[in-house]
């Protein structure tokens, strides 16, 4: 008899939903939330996980054990480099279990967002009885925000900072941590990209001592690490003076600084250099400000920058992490302007001229006088320097006489005697800018025009001269 052996294969299939493992809750911080502190709000995070359907209960299902979380590591969050952000800084809500909020009914609720304490938070309030429902399996989620004035008030140092929570029910972890992730960055939030300086005034040029020809405007730099600010500029000096003329000047005669800390004041060059005094910090609101001055000694202001016309350069700053990694670039087009100015002075004790004729030798060999330092001029333009006269003819007593204004000559430096006359005579040719330069003038009589006197009422004739410039 044969035996027969039935074999039965039973298939079993298990169907599951999508279950995330818990772990560490990890926030990464974008650097724009950061940099414009605009509040953060995160994408539900899974912080546990249940394969539970109820709440924890006791006096015969009256009275709900409520879940909580309680930090164990501190009240605050600390950064692997010590550094720490208060507990405040970070709020959280439960957002789901098993994909959708546990029922509220029977006097069940959700707290609004909280923190993080060293004591136990309610994070959910199950209902009053069992009975009244609970939830479904799954993952355990919640939303985590930072508010806009926690970053305009903490310091956020780049790196993690943690704090290690636990909870009190048979969910899955029993602890984990929350990392808040801050990134690297440096860069410049404000600055005017060009500048434009006036000098419009020849007392500027005679002010002793350093020179500051003007600030940049307010800098603000956002940064999570500590950062040295560089600068160089992209050419020398370029000069276009009032007359078309093109040339270069050496840019080492500009020095960028800020007024003390935190940049320490050196002459720029075409190749970048550090100005930071020290490496500058990151500070609460991640910004660091300051005025960034440029400016010039006294001596190289009246040799540089002296002669009219516009003077340009491109200022290159780049802030920079202190370990080179990160740099942000900021360009700067600086114009200068220098007005044409012109002045002549002529001293209080100088503005009068006498010559007396008293002797026959004075009328016969004629009269020489040099005024020393008579004339004081400044002008920051080639120029020539002419004199002339009211009239032509002197006057007696403000009545036009009949002794013709050219017997009187003048010449200064060793130039030519020019006969005086109404009419502008060149005394000085191709002059270069000059600032507060002494001329000695000479006046003359030479015996014709001495001569021409004889016979000439015994009384004052006078005549009023002047001086002016003509640019070149």
């Amino acid at each position: 008899m044969k035996t027969v052996r039935l074999f039965f294969i039973t298939i079993i299939a298990l169907s599951c939903g999508t279950v995330t493992k818990a772990q560490d809750v990890y926030l990464s911080i974008p650097e724009n939330n950061i940099i414009n502190r605009i509040e953060y709000t995160s994408a539900p995070k899974t912080v546990m996980y249940t394969n539970r359907n109820n709440w924890d209960y006791v006096f015969l299902g009256l009275s709900p054990i409520e879940p909580t979380f309680t930090s164990v590591s501190g009240s605050n969050f600390i950064h692997t480099s010590s550094a720490s952000l208060p507990n405040s800084v970070l709020l959280w809500q439960l957002e789901s279990i098993g994909g959708r909020i546990p029922n509220r009914g029977f006097f069940g609720y959700l707290p609004d967002f909280q923190q993080f304490e060293t004591f136990p938070v309610v994070w959910f309030g199950p209902p009053s009885s069992a009975l009244a429902g609970g939830f479904s399996p799954g993952n355990i989620n919640f939303t985590f925000k930072i508010p806009a004035a926690q970053f305009a008030s903490n310091t956020f140092s780049a790196g993690n900072y943690s704090m290690s929570i636990s909870q009190n029910y048979n969910f899955t972890p029993k602890t984990f941590n929350t990392i808040i992730s801050v990134p690297a960055f440096v860069k410049w939030l404000t600055s005017s990209s060009t500048k434009y300086i006036e000098i419009s005034s020849l007392n500027d040029y005679r002010i002793t001592g350093t020179r500051v020809l003007g600030n940049l405007g307010n800098t603000d730099i956002a940064n999570s690490v500590n950062f040295n600010v560089w600068a160089k500029a992209a050419s020398n000096l370029q000069f276009t003076s009032s007359k078309g003329v093109s040339g270069t000047k050496s840019i080492s005669a500009i020095k960028l600084g800020s007024g003390g800390a935190p940049l320490t004041t050196k002459a720029l060059s075409t190749s970048f250099q550090n100005f930071s005094s020290a490496a500058l910090p990151v500070v609460a609101g991640n910004r660091y400000s300051f005025t960034p001055e440029l400016s010039i000694s006294a001596e190289d202001f009246k040799t540089n920058l002296f002669e009219a016309g516009t003077y340009t350069f491109e200022l290159n700053l780049n802030a920079r992490s202190t370990d080179n990694t990160i740099n942000s670039m900021q360009n700067i087009a600086v114009q200068l302007k220098v007005l044409p100015r012109s002045e002549i002075a002529i001293p209080a004790s100088a503005q009068n001229v006498n010559f007396n004729f008293n002797t026959a030798a004075q009328y016969a060999d004629g009269q020489s006088q040099i005024i020393p330092k008579q004339i004081i001029l400044s002008n920051n333009e080639n120029f020539e320097l002419y004199v002339k006269s009211d009239d032509n003819y002197f006057k007696k007593g403000g009545l036009q006489s009949d002794i013709s204004s050219s017997i009187l000559q003048i010449g200064v430096d060793g130039n030519s005697n020019i006969p005086l006359s109404q009419t502008p005579q060149k005394i000085l040719t191709n002059a270069t800018p000059v600032l507060d330069r002494e001329l000695d003038v000479k006046y003359t009589i030479p015996p014709v025009g001495a001569q021409s006197l004889l016979g000439k009422e015994k009384t004052t004739y006078s005549i009023n001269i002047y001086y002016s410039f003509t640019a070149i």
